[in-house]
């Protein structure tokens, strides 16, 4: 029977593609770590979408039609199949970043080329549907809206660490670029789930920097 556990971590190293071996708590690693958290809350969304009776990010079954009911049911898939989208994005983004600059060249796994644009214009689609943002809002409201908020500020996290490690062995543009994009993206997905609710935004201040514009 293969065995899961190798035991060449027991004295605190880890290795990275390219077969060197870095301390576990290496800025890399700390960097893939909080990657792979975010991956794990995506996929809590996830289920949590899937367990919603009458559809996610919809009103309550109470008030389907059977035609209404069949839009959710499309819903449940487009949303589910953004978050798909962006967990097999960040495998590939977590597997680049576990490569030195040096050793990156002979990383079979390829960021797609249109990874940024993708996430912009599926936050322009959705943008449309949660109405104009100009407040900080409460984290909170379903327990969806919360987990997804929960991953945003997973993912700023997760930003921090990649431009510390950016700063020691430079990763590539469109990584960086897209993490940024993927905090905003699911805070307008938390937005649209409390739209589709109709539960109300708990606003704190306005953006005052978007104000200043």
């Amino acid at each position: 029977m293969n065995r899961i556990y190798t035991r060449t971590g027991d004295r605190g190293t880890t290795g990275i593609h390219g077969g060197t071996r870095v301390p576990k708590d290496d800025i890399r690693i700390e960097a893939n770590g909080t990657l792979d958290e975010l991956n794990c809350q995506l996929g809590v969304v996830r289920a949590l979408l899937g367990e919603r009776s009458g559809g996610c990010f919809s009103e309550p079954r109470a008030f389907f039609s059977e035609r209404d009911e069949k839009q959710s049911r499309g819903a449940r898939t487009s949303y589910d199949e953004i978050l798909h989208s962006v967990q097999t994005n960040l495998m590939t983004i977590m597997s680049q970043v576990a490569t030195p600059a040096a050793e990156r060249d002979r990383n079979p796994n390829i960021l797609p080329d249109n990874l940024v644009a993708d996430c912009e214009a599926t936050m322009d689609a959705l943008t449309g549907e949660a109405g104009p943002s100009h407040h900080f809002i409460l984290p909170g409201g379903t327990p969806l809206a919360a987990q997804l908020q929960l991953a945003r500020a997973v993912c700023r996290r997760a930003e921090r660490r990649l431009w510390t490690l950016h700063r020691q062995d430079p990763l590539p543009e469109a990584i960086l670029q897209y993490i940024n994009r993927l905090s905003d993206l699911l805070f307008v997905l938390a937005r649209c789930e409390l739209a589709r609710q109709d539960w109300p935004e708990e606003r704190w201040q306005s953006f005052a920097y978007k104000n200043q514009r």
